[in-house]
């Protein structure tokens, strides 16, 4: 059975860090990526890594966000450093290609200014 569970989400004031962990289990790791839905908006993709580790991020969080990965412990993982208002949202991980897999709970990121 697939899962994925999201952690490492809080309240922080602006301009501080967090790191949030995605740990998958019922499947092999592909590529993989993190995304986020603010309230009153839909789900967007935040940030990629494929199997040979590539990354792919959208604009407003490059050179502040890095997404990493250990495949052989089926985690992935969200680095955020100099967090902004506008990244507060529930953040999920899935997988980034071949359709997604049920998403998981989420975990809430609140920046406060």
């Amino acid at each position: 059975q697939v899962q994925l569970v999201e952690s490492g989400g809080r309240s922080v004031e602006a301009g501080e860090s967090l790191k949030l962990t995605c740990v998958a289990s019922g499947f092999s790791l592909n590529d993989m990526g993190w995304f986020r839905q603010a309230p009153g908006k839909q789900r967007e993709f935040v940030a990629g890594i494929n199997q040979i580790g590539s990354t792919t991020y959208i604009d407003s969080v490059k050179g502040r966000f890095t997404i990493s990965r250990d495949s052989n412990k089926a985690t992935v993982w969200l680095e955020m450093n100099d967090l902004r208002p506008e990244d507060t949202a529930v953040y999920y991980c899935n997988r980034n290609n071949g359709g997604f897999f049920p998403w998981g709970q989420g975990t809430q990121v609140t920046v406060f200014s």
